[in-house]
Protein backbone atom coordinates (compact mmCIF):
# COMPACT_ATOMS: atom_id res chain seq x y z
CA UNK A 1 0.00 0.00 0.00
CA UNK A 2 0.83 3.66 -0.93
CA UNK A 3 0.46 6.83 1.03
CA UNK A 4 -1.53 7.76 -2.01
CA UNK A 5 -4.14 4.94 -1.61
CA UNK A 6 -6.37 7.29 0.38
CA UNK A 7 -9.34 4.96 -0.09
CA UNK A 8 -7.90 1.86 2.28
CA UNK A 9 -7.57 1.88 6.37
CA UNK A 10 -3.49 1.85 7.38
CA UNK A 11 -2.62 -0.58 9.40
CA UNK A 12 -2.35 2.37 12.16
CA UNK A 13 -5.65 2.83 11.89
CA UNK A 14 -7.00 -0.71 12.47
CA UNK A 15 -10.17 -1.35 15.13
CA UNK A 16 -10.67 -4.85 16.47
CA UNK A 17 -13.17 -4.20 19.30
CA UNK A 18 -16.63 -6.89 19.63
CA UNK A 19 -18.65 -4.64 17.25
CA UNK A 20 -16.08 -2.22 15.37
CA UNK A 21 -13.43 -4.08 13.28
CA UNK A 22 -11.36 -1.96 10.97
CA UNK A 23 -8.22 -3.38 9.29
CA UNK A 24 -6.19 -3.90 5.78
CA UNK A 25 -7.97 -6.46 4.05
CA UNK A 26 -11.47 -7.39 2.30
CA UNK A 27 -15.31 -8.56 3.55
CA UNK A 28 -17.93 -10.17 2.25
CA UNK A 29 -21.98 -9.16 2.79
CA UNK A 30 -24.64 -11.33 2.12
CA UNK A 31 -27.43 -9.50 1.52
CA UNK A 32 -31.19 -11.54 0.86
CA UNK A 33 -32.62 -10.61 -2.24
CA UNK A 34 -35.08 -7.41 -1.86
CA UNK A 35 -33.73 -6.34 1.45
CA UNK A 36 -31.42 -3.54 1.88
CA UNK A 37 -29.56 -4.63 4.98
CA UNK A 38 -26.74 -6.86 4.89
CA UNK A 39 -27.22 -10.77 6.75
CA UNK A 40 -24.07 -10.84 7.43
CA UNK A 41 -20.86 -9.12 6.88
CA UNK A 42 -17.13 -10.63 7.81
CA UNK A 43 -13.96 -10.51 6.92
CA UNK A 44 -12.66 -12.44 3.85
CA UNK A 45 -9.45 -14.43 3.82
CA UNK A 46 -6.81 -12.77 1.20
CA UNK A 47 -5.47 -14.91 -1.59
CA UNK A 48 -1.43 -15.59 -1.97
CA UNK A 49 -1.27 -12.18 -2.95
CA UNK A 50 -2.03 -10.57 0.00
CA UNK A 51 -3.65 -8.00 -2.16
CA UNK A 52 -6.76 -9.72 -3.26
CA UNK A 53 -9.65 -12.09 -1.32
CA UNK A 54 -9.28 -15.91 -2.12
CA UNK A 55 -11.50 -16.54 -4.27
CA UNK A 56 -15.50 -17.73 -3.55
CA UNK A 57 -15.61 -21.80 -4.35
CA UNK A 58 -19.39 -23.74 -4.54
CA UNK A 59 -18.42 -24.87 -0.77
CA UNK A 60 -17.33 -21.54 0.86
CA UNK A 61 -20.90 -20.20 -0.87
CA UNK A 62 -23.12 -22.61 0.63
CA UNK A 63 -21.45 -22.29 4.08
CA UNK A 64 -21.97 -18.26 3.96
CA UNK A 65 -25.49 -19.23 2.98
CA UNK A 66 -26.29 -21.28 5.77
CA UNK A 67 -24.91 -18.98 8.23
CA UNK A 68 -26.57 -15.79 6.84
CA UNK A 69 -29.70 -18.00 7.11
CA UNK A 70 -29.41 -18.76 10.40
CA UNK A 71 -28.61 -15.14 11.18
CA UNK A 72 -31.84 -14.64 9.66
CA UNK A 73 -33.75 -17.08 11.23
CA UNK A 74 -32.37 -15.75 14.62
CA UNK A 75 -33.50 -12.53 13.98
CA UNK A 76 -37.01 -13.38 13.02
CA UNK A 77 -36.94 -15.67 16.01
CA UNK A 78 -35.97 -13.13 18.40
CA UNK A 79 -38.41 -10.44 16.52
CA UNK A 80 -41.58 -12.97 16.81
CA UNK A 81 -40.73 -13.25 20.66
CA UNK A 82 -40.59 -9.53 21.07
CA UNK A 83 -44.25 -9.31 19.34
CA UNK A 84 -45.68 -12.55 21.15
CA UNK A 85 -45.74 -13.38 24.89
CA UNK A 86 -47.66 -14.87 26.72
CA UNK A 87 -48.58 -15.69 30.61
CA UNK A 88 -50.83 -18.91 32.10
CA UNK A 89 -52.63 -17.62 35.37
CA UNK A 90 -55.00 -19.19 37.85
CA UNK A 91 -58.62 -17.81 37.81
CA UNK A 92 -60.91 -19.43 40.41
CA UNK A 93 -59.02 -22.80 39.92
CA UNK A 94 -58.92 -22.74 36.02
CA UNK A 95 -56.00 -21.85 34.31
CA UNK A 96 -55.90 -19.36 31.72
CA UNK A 97 -53.69 -18.02 29.32
CA UNK A 98 -53.09 -14.23 28.70
CA UNK A 99 -51.36 -13.34 25.40
CA UNK A 100 -50.05 -10.04 24.19
CA UNK A 101 -49.63 -9.66 20.39
CA UNK A 102 -48.31 -6.45 19.67
CA UNK A 103 -48.78 -5.12 15.91
CA UNK A 104 -45.64 -2.83 14.71
CA UNK A 105 -48.10 -0.43 12.60
CA UNK A 106 -45.31 2.81 11.35
CA UNK A 107 -49.07 5.54 12.08
CA UNK A 108 -50.89 3.47 14.80
CA UNK A 109 -48.88 0.80 16.65
CA UNK A 110 -51.10 -1.00 19.24
CA UNK A 111 -51.60 -4.39 20.87
CA UNK A 112 -54.11 -7.33 21.41
CA UNK A 113 -54.46 -8.33 24.78
CA UNK A 114 -56.45 -11.75 24.86
CA UNK A 115 -57.64 -14.51 27.45
CA UNK A 116 -57.92 -18.34 27.18
CA UNK A 117 -59.31 -21.12 28.88
CA UNK A 118 -57.49 -24.50 28.71
CA UNK A 119 -59.75 -25.04 25.96
CA UNK A 120 -58.46 -22.41 23.83
CA UNK A 121 -61.86 -20.46 23.64
CA UNK A 122 -61.39 -16.79 23.66
CA UNK A 123 -62.59 -15.38 26.95
CA UNK A 124 -61.50 -11.31 26.24
CA UNK A 125 -60.31 -9.29 23.84
CA UNK A 126 -59.01 -6.01 24.08
CA UNK A 127 -57.00 -3.57 22.12
CA UNK A 128 -54.27 -1.53 24.47
CA UNK A 129 -51.15 0.44 24.02
CA UNK A 130 -47.92 -1.11 22.40
CA UNK A 131 -46.05 -0.13 25.57
CA UNK A 132 -48.46 -2.34 27.84
CA UNK A 133 -46.25 -4.88 30.01
CA UNK A 134 -47.33 -8.59 30.01
CA UNK A 135 -46.47 -9.80 33.67
CA UNK A 136 -48.20 -12.29 35.58
CA UNK A 137 -49.39 -10.11 37.96
CA UNK A 138 -50.66 -7.32 35.24
CA UNK A 139 -52.30 -10.48 33.98
CA UNK A 140 -54.19 -11.21 36.99
CA UNK A 141 -55.26 -7.92 37.55
CA UNK A 142 -57.02 -7.29 34.49
CA UNK A 143 -58.67 -11.16 35.03
CA UNK A 144 -59.81 -9.67 38.78
CA UNK A 145 -61.34 -6.33 36.93
CA UNK A 146 -63.51 -9.10 34.95
CA UNK A 147 -60.85 -8.26 31.91
CA UNK A 148 -61.97 -4.22 31.79
CA UNK A 149 -59.42 -2.97 29.34
CA UNK A 150 -56.44 -1.93 31.51
CA UNK A 151 -55.40 1.87 31.99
Amino acid sequence: MTESDSDFASTDDAIHEDRLWRDDGWAVEMIQAGEAEPALVGPWTMGRDNKNPKPLDAAAFRTLVKIASEVLRRREQQRHAMLHKNVTIDLRGEDVTVTLEIVPDDDDPYANLKAFDAYGAQLAHVRVSPAFKLSKASAERWAENDFEKPN
